[in-house]
């Protein structure tokens, strides 16, 4: 398979990594190796969005703790993604608690300018991007952007399972991740990339 292991062709492969899942709670360790190889990239990708070069590190207490509790995981290969990301996340916020170090503050929150309209542009640009974008990306915005866009193009969640992981509405993690894209498509001088329509602050309301 010649694909890099690009997270959305990875959510064509959800039918495959469930069930080796299900094969792997029966016990069968070739099985969750197989598991393991098709949700890390997204996993680590994410990760180092969040803890930086300590990834590696958060990762393998992930793992460990996703082993001792896959008998307790109930659901298909979309639902390990979503499981074990949300496994991954809780080690990343205690690792940066413990250094004591607080995740990026959500300091430029105060953009409450550009809410996204309806945009289906969106989500195309979401598909398009690379995980390498992302992470670039990634490193300069507040964090509810940068883990919107990490879980859904890096660890390629849909916005639902992404909402869940975050505590938040759907509509709130695609609102973060629309606005993520937004500064991403500025830096990399591609403004077209998510929204042709002129910025309004609202003035305009036509449906």
């Amino acid at each position: 398979m010649g694909h890099g292991g690009e997270p959305r062709r990875a959510q064509a492969r959800d039918g495959e990594l469930g069930a080796a899942v299900e094969r792997a709670q029966s016990g069968d360790e070739a099985a969750f190796a197989v598991a393991y190889r098709i949700v890390q990239p997204g996993l680590l990708g994410y990760l180092r969005g969040l803890v930086g070069e300590d990834a590696e590190d958060v990762a393998s207490e992930a793992w460990l703790e996703i082993a001792r509790d896959l008998g307790r995981f109930k659901g298909d290969g979309a639902g390990f993604r979503g499981w074990t990301a949300t496994i991954a996340r809780h080690r990343a916020l205690d690792h940066l608690r413990r250094r004591r170090v607080r995740p990026r503050s959500s300091a430029l929150e105060q953009d409450v300018l550009d809410l996204p309209g309806p945009h289906s542009t969106h989500d195309q640009a979401l598909e398009a991007m690379s995980t390498e974008q992302a992470l670039r990306l990634v490193s300069g915005l507040p964090q509810d952007q940068a883990e919107a866009v990490l879980l859904r193009v890096v660890v390629g969640l849909d916005g639902p399972a992404a909402a869940r992981i975050l505590g938040k509405r759907p509509g709130a993690v695609r609102t973060a991740a629309y606005r993520g894209l937004k500064r991403l498509a500025t830096r990399l001088g591609a403004e077209g990339v998510t929204d042709e329509a002129p910025r309004t602050l609202g003035e305009s309301n036509e449906r």
